[in-house]
C-alpha cells in the first residue's frame, strides 16, 4: 500500500502520512456508502487498501459535528459532508481534499477498473462532483 499511497500523496501534492489516513478515510466512507458488491471488489482490487480501511475506518463514524447531523437528518448529504469535515479537521484544505478524492478515484480506476470504480461513484450521492 505505500507505493500506492506514494503516489497519491506525489499526485496530490500532501504529506504521505496524512494521505495514508486520509485515503482511509475515504475508502471507509465508500465501503458505508456504496453497496456492498462494487466497493467490495473495488477495495480488494487495491493493494493494501482492505488493511487501511480496517485502520482508519472508525475515524469517520459518529462524526460530522453539529452541521453533518442536521444535514444528515434532513437528507442532505450529511455522510458526505461529515466525510469533509473530518478531513478538514485532519488538516486538509478543501483543495486539497478534491485533489485527494480525484487521486483516490484514479488509482481505484487503475485497480478495479472503470465499470466498477463507475458504480461506486454513481451510487454515493453528490460524489460526482467531487470527482
Amino acid at each position: 500500500m505505500n507505493e500506492v499511497i506514494d503516489q497519491i500523496a506525489t499526485k496530490a501534492g500532501i504529506a504521505p502520512d496524512l494521505a495514508e489516513k486520509a485515503v482511509g478515510m475515504i475508502l471507509g466512507f465508500l465501503q458505508r456508502e456504496a453497496p456492498d458488491g462494487p466497493v467490495t471488489k473495488m477495495i480488494e482490487s487495491i493493494p493494501g487498501a482492505s488493511d487501511l480501511v480496517a485502520q482508519y475506518n472508525g475515524e469517520e463514524t459518529g462524526g460530522g459535528g453539529l452541521l453533518g447531523g442536521l444535514l444528515s437528518a434532513v437528507g442532505g448529504g450529511g455522510g458526505l459532508m461529515a466525510l469533509g469535515q473530518q478531513l478538514m479537521s485532519s488538516g486538509l484544505s478543501m483543495g486539497e481534499i478534491t485533489s485527494l478524492a480525484k487521486e483516490t478515484i484514479a488509482t481505484a480506476r487503475q485497480h478495479a477498473g472503470d465499470e466498477v470504480v463507475d458504480q461506486v461513484v454513481s451510487s454515493v450521492p453528490g460524489l460526482h462532483q467531487f470527482i
